[in-house]
């Protein structure tokens, strides 16, 4: 019989094109958030059965660039830099579920297909797109981490602009924001490859980070616009409120998740 490895696609003899190892993945990062309110109604039409609202701002949304390094457990992509660094932008919402606050990643950019992988996993809807955003040096005219300190971002797809924001820090901060800072509650689908038959994998899942570390937390003042495209949909989740901006240092460690409920999502 022969024996086929890989954590992921494709399987091979050896194992060695797997697109993504096998977890605990690490991440470092430096994030860019923006957050604001939109219509409520906006944020319920993207939440299947069997999540409800948040009870507490229910509208409050974050769209977040991060420019990633990322590696396995032996951080050998470290050294290999093009498996290690891509960078992504997202927006998260929160939710309920069973009378307990969860965040909800809704819309989501990269520009790697090893993290598109890795996304598809997770429950995260990833998609290609292309992504910067202003990174901070402590020499010549990048930003320093400092009041007063301009980033800018902007996030395209499919040949489309669909985001910009301008990010002007004003002082340290205690969080990174509330819209982010909840376990992620996440489905997971694959439809069946019967026409007619439904979805062969349509799970609940919630994730976390199982290890994290951050330097000092800003926040500021954000310029944010969204663009509306062909194929894509952020620009539903309107800004009708600014509430501030963050910028922070990260350290991530992911290591697996947790099934809450399969086969209730009523999703077609």
């Amino acid at each position: 019989m022969t024996r086929v490895r890989g954590y992921f696609h494709p399987k091979t003899a050896t194992g060695a094109s797997s697109l993504i190892p096998s977890p605990p993945w690490h991440y470092s990062g430096d994030l860019l958030t923006v957050e604001y309110r939109t219509d409520p109604a906006r944020v319920r039409e993207l939440l299947p059965a069997p999540l409800e609202l948040a009870d507490e701002d229910p509208g409050a949304v974050a769209l977040i660039w991060a420019d990633w390094q990322s590696c396995a457990a032996e951080g050998a992509e470290l050294l290999d830099p093009v498996l290690a660094q891509y960078k992504e932008a997202f927006a998260v919402v929160r939710c309920a579920y069973r009378g307990r606050t969860y965040s909800r990643c809704v819309h989501i950019w990269v520009d790697k297909d090893f993290a598109i992988a890795r996304g598809l996993h997770q429950g995260y809807p990833k998609k290609l797109g292309s992504i910067h955003q202003t990174r901070p040096h402590p020499y010549g005219p990048a930003p320093r981490i400092e009041a007063g300190a301009r980033f800018g971002a902007t996030l395209a797809a499919a040949d489309r602009r669909l985001a910009q924001a301008v990010v002007t820090l004003r002082e340290p901060s205690e969080t990174n924001g509330f819209v982010n800072s909840h376990p992620m509650a996440h489905h997971r689908w694959l439809p069946s490859i019967e026409k007619g038959g439904g979805l062969a994998l349509d799970e609940l899942v919630v994730s976390g980070a199982a290890a994290f570390e951050a330097g000092p937390a800003w926040t500021g003042d954000a310029e944010l616009e969204l663009f509306e495209a062909p194929t894509e949909e952020l620009a539903r989740l309107e800004v009708r409120e600014p509430i501030a901006a963050y910028y922070r240092q990260v350290g991530v460690v992911w290591d697996g998740g947790r099934l809450l409920e399969s086969g209730t999502s009523g999703a077609e």
